[in-house]
């Protein structure tokens, strides 16, 4: 069993604590965001081991070297069993390009790795009867339809997820307002953005402290450990790990979960040469990674790649940091990371939506593989990697492919002029009828309606 980990603040300015208390609190005290204090390794022989293996094997692997002291090995393995009961396919595109195809679990999205193995741990910690543990959660698409399906029906614990309606996905939509149950829904005129600034503003407000309130969002640590795992999975099963051949990686990037799984894994010991942070119009860490400067973008850019309409990613805390820098919650840079490092490291671009699009026609009419805008954005990245840094342009590539391409018919029938399959985990939504209500993006209705609802007192 290897030592328990303890997690730190990216602020810095409160203690640092086991894994149970940081998913428990899901944003630190300080309002800053939990990190291991190291990086815990997966040697060569292990990752060569591992090939071939069902993926809830690779899953205990690297969970259980954060999990020490909270779960024991045969819980922890229990729990992967039970989330990870679906296929994760690695496509094979063009020459030594590949697509990992996160959207076959119950939601068709990657945010059901996380949020499944998110609910498992929190409900076998959550053991306060008297209690309701509240999951407050923004989402610009699949977050929100992920946390909320794989909380639905779990006793003592209500979701409340809050989501822009005009920048989801009609099946998006009913993904989450078609449940009912436990889990409340509320549609915020505003943006994404205005949704993520409600909810640290919740974690942060000492009047709703008789309100036992923990995030599913990825300022959760929880969300980010099982986002590594998919990241070894691919790289044992399609590199030489016997011999630590090097990979690119591709990560559609909006508020930098995704991406910060992909770092986790890569300093446990994934030998990912470059890390290909692709975003969208919103551009503000590309710009960053060229200047040193960085400004958010505020109101943050609508484009077909909803999921990551993000104009201040949370998670590029977490980055800064791992590179020696300190970013605040507010946006402002405290002390500079090693941008000669992350510029090494790190391959940012931002995609249009005419190239989006320009991206899943060229693809389906060269290759007959099927992308959807946030995967298109990721694809598209990769390109640009591969052709602007000459030494990669035989390296193993793996692109992340985020989401189903039936949660998009709309684009695809416009762009293909064909009618995507409809997944199990998305049939019958449009006959199933609706529940959500309607606030402003002031925080002082959402301080109310959690106080009215879920106070312990």
């Amino acid at each position: 069993m290897c030592a328990p980990l303890r997690f730190y603040s990216t602020n810095r300015q409160v203690p640092a604590v086991g894994l149970a208390e940081a998913l428990l609190q899901g944003q630190a005290a300080d309002r800053g965001l939990f990190l291991p204090e190291r990086f815990p390794p997966l040697p060569r022989s292990e990752l060569a081991a591992l090939r071939g293996r069902p993926y809830a094997d690779v899953a205990v692997a690297v969970l259980r070297r954060f999990t020490a002291g909270v779960f024991d090995d045969d819980t922890l393995t229990a729990l992967c069993r039970d989330a990870y009961d679906y296929p994760v396919p690695l496509e094979p595109v063009t020459g030594r390009c590949h697509l990992l195809r996160l959207d076959r679990g119950p939601t068709a999205s990657f945010k059901d790795f996380a949020a499944r193995m998110m609910a498992r741990w929190m409900g076998r910690l959550h053991d306060d009867a008297r209690r309701t543990l509240v999951i407050l959660t923004a989402t610009s698409g699949d977050t929100g339809s992920a946390v909320a399906h794989a909380y639905f029906g779990l006793p003592r614990v209500q979701v409340v997820v809050l989501f822009p309606p005009a920048e989801v996905s009609d099946r998006q939509r009913r993904q989450m307002t078609t449940l009912g149950g436990n889990v409340t829904m509320l549609a915020v005129d505003g943006q994404f953005d205005d949704c993520q600034a409600l909810v640290k503003r919740a974690f942060a407000d000492p009047d709703l402290r008789d309100v036992h309130l923990t995030s599913a969002n990825s300022i959760n640590i929880g969300r980010l450990l099982p986002q590594a795992v998919y990241y070894v999975y691919a790289y044992v099963n399609l590199a030489d790990a016997d011999r630590g051949e090097p990979v690119v990686v591709s990560v559609p990037s909006g508020n930098f979960g995704d991406m910060m799984g992909a770092v986790i894994a890569q300093r446990m010991g994934v030998p990912i040469e470059t890390l290909v942070i692709a975003t969208n119009a919103n551009d503000e860490v590309p710009r960053f990674l060229a200047t040193g400067r960085y400004e958010k973008i505020a109101p943050s850019r609508v484009c077909i790649s909803n999921a990551m309409n993000v104009g201040h990613p949370s998670n590029l805390a977490r980055l800064v940091d791992v590179y020696g820098g300190h970013l605040d919650e507010t946006g402002t840079l405290r002390r500079p990371p090693d941008l000669a490092a992350m510029r090494r490291d790190l391959y940012a671009v931002s995609i249009s939506d005419d190239e989006t699009r320009a991206t899943i026609r060229e693809v389906y009419a060269r290759h007959r593989v099927l992308l959807e805008p946030h995967g298109a954005v990721g694809w598209a990245g990769l390109q640009h990697a591969l052709a602007d840094r000459p030494a990669l342009a035989d390296r193993l590539a793996i692109s992340v492919e985020t989401a189903h391409p039936a949660k998009f018919p709309e684009e695809i029938r416009a762009l293909l002029g064909i009618e995507p399959d409809v997944p199990p985990s998305l049939a019958g939504l449009d006959r199933r009828p609706e529940s959500y209500e309607r606030m402003p993006a002031a925080y002082e209705p959402l301080r109310d309606l959690l106080q009215a609802r879920f106070n312990s007192r």
